[in-house]
């Protein structure tokens, strides 16, 4: 059993971990469904693991020096490495908004994605006043560390970064765009 594995089963046992990671975090090991086969341009299968209310999903890629690579596919077409494992991912999960933080990366600037961050990190408290607690608490049920969100955007971006040539998602013919966006901040209104 892989850490990976292990950490599966540790939020399937635990309902209440589970119930933060679906509703705070749009982890939800219950939506095990996206479509078509998807697999690594490389061939190399891809195993769903979770869904969030989006129509995206996570992935398991094929076991590598005891650590499972984590993928992600966006129900618009994008996709591409989320983290190295499902501990290096749920860090990251639970402690940026990360999708936003890669749609307005400047085509995977360090320095945009610290930026746009920043900002996120405010509509996240106000959206949720309680989102540290709930984040340390699933940090604690699951034996993850609470990073910094500075780190966090450096791990990201490092892992997005590796996204080819093994890392592309394809399905159905099709490849997956990038997770990097390419706007630095919201086209209508900037940041608020």
């Amino acid at each position: 059993m892989t850490s990976s594995d292990h950490l599966l089963d540790l939020i399937q046992t635990n309902p209440e971990i589970d119930l933060l990671l679906r509703s705070s975090f749009g982890f939800d090991i219950h939506r095990k469904y996206y479509g078509d086969d998807l697999s690594l341009a490389s061939g190399a299968p891809l195993e769903v693991i979770a869904g969030e209310s989006a129509g995206g999903a996570y992935f398991l890629g094929v076991e590598q020096n005891g650590r499972r690579p984590v993928v992600f596919a966006s129900s618009e077409g994008e996709g591409g490495l989320l983290a190295d494992d499902l501990a290096d991912a749920l860090e990251i999960i639970i402690g940026l908004e990360w999708r936003d933080c890669l749609s307005f990366s400047g085509g995977g600037d360090l320095e945009v994605m610290q930026a746009s961050a920043q900002h996120l990190e405010r509509s996240r408290y106000k959206d949720n006043p309680d989102i540290d607690s709930e984040a340390a608490q699933v940090a604690a049920a699951l034996s993850l560390r609470i990073v910094p969100v500075a780190d966090l955007v450096i791990r990201l971006q490092a892992a997005a970064s590796k996204t080819e040539p093994d890392y592309v998602v394809t399905g159905d013919g099709q490849t997956f765009d990038p997770l990097f966006g390419e706007y630095a901040e919201p086209r209508h209104g900037g940041w608020r």
